[in-house]
Parts: structure tokens; sequence; C-alpha cells
């Protein structure tokens, strides 16, 4: 899927700010990964071609799949899959999103699940989205410090999504062979 990028920045270019950050009764607007990323599917899938081999999926739980057992992957519940279902051969993106303020354990997770589902499960594309405003600079070296602890890292290609009302942007790729 070629057009997957321009796609996907021009999704989150329309995610609005009562889902970029959500206003909790009594107190400031908080990030909510459920929240940010249920709109980042329904942008996408108002998008999405109606013709293509893939589809768009959120979420799939993949406990008991015959397959992904053997290596190692049920566990796992991707945020966002571009697949085409019931074909292992077309194994297209794994999408992990994370707010700017998640903490060392799930940015470890979200880093050997993107690592797996390249290496192991056969996906093309692992797209690490990181939304939040302000600086990413942290979170950035908490990522790279995290990704240097998983052996064979293949790429993953880090997107940032820092504003409503602009798009994600690919700003650099996780590799280490």
């Amino acid at each position: 899927m070629n057009n997957l990028g321009d796609l996907l920045a021009s999704a989150t270019a329309d995610i609005g700010h009562e889902y970029f950050q959500l206003q909790i009764h009594g107190g400031g607007p908080v990030y909510r990964e459920r929240v940010y990323c249920y709109e980042l599917y329904h942008q996408m899938r108002r998008r999405w071609p109606d013709d293509g081999p893939f589809r768009l999926n959120g979420e799939v739980d993949k406990a008991a799949h015959p397959v992904l057992s053997r290596l190692d992957a049920s566990y796992a519940k991707p945020d966002l899959l571009v697949h085409g279902p019931g074909d292992m051969g077309r194994n297209h993106a794994i999408i992990e999103v994370k707010s700017r303020m998640a903490d060392a354990e799930g940015v470890a997770k979200d880093i050997r699940t993107l690592s797996l589902f390249r290496r192991r499960v056969g996906y093309e594309r692992a797209i690490y989205l990181i939304y939040g405003h302000g600086s990413l600079d942290r979170f950035f070296q908490r990522i790279n410090r995290l990704a240097a602890e998983v052996a064979e890292l293949p790429a993953i290609e880090v997107w940032a999504h820092q504003a409503q009302g602009s798009p994600a942007r690919h700003l650099f790729d996780l590799y280490r062979p």
C-alpha cells in the first residue's frame, strides 16, 4: 500500500482537540490513547480505498490464533493493523500509538510488539505514532534507549503528531541489525 503514509498524515490532521486530549470533569484535559486511537481509526476508514487488497482493523485480539501462537505473538493486541484478514501473506503494517506521557513499560512493550510483528509475523512496515503537544525530545531519547535493548531490531518508523489540525510526520526510523 504505497499511500499509507499520506493517508495517515491526512487522517491525523483531522483529529480534533476533543480526541487529542479528553476534557475531564473537574480537571484539565488529559491524553487518552483509546480515545485518540478510535478517532484515528475513524479518520483512516473515511479515507480507506474500497478496492485495495488490505483492510484496516483496530485492536485485533490475537489470542488463540494458530499461527501467532507458534510465533509467540498471540499475546498482542496491536492498536491498528493493515492486512488481508485470513491471509498471512498480506501483512502490510502494524501501528502502535502512544501519547507523549506514556511510561517506559508501555513504550518497551510497544517496541517489542512492533519488532516481533516485523521479524516473525511478516509485516512489511511497523509504525510507532507518538502524539502530544510540546517537545518530544525526552520521549525520543526514551524510545532510543529502550529500542537499544531489543536484539535484531527491524526498521520501525517513528511518527509524531504534535498538534491537532496538523498532520503527523515520519521523523526517523529505529533500526539495529
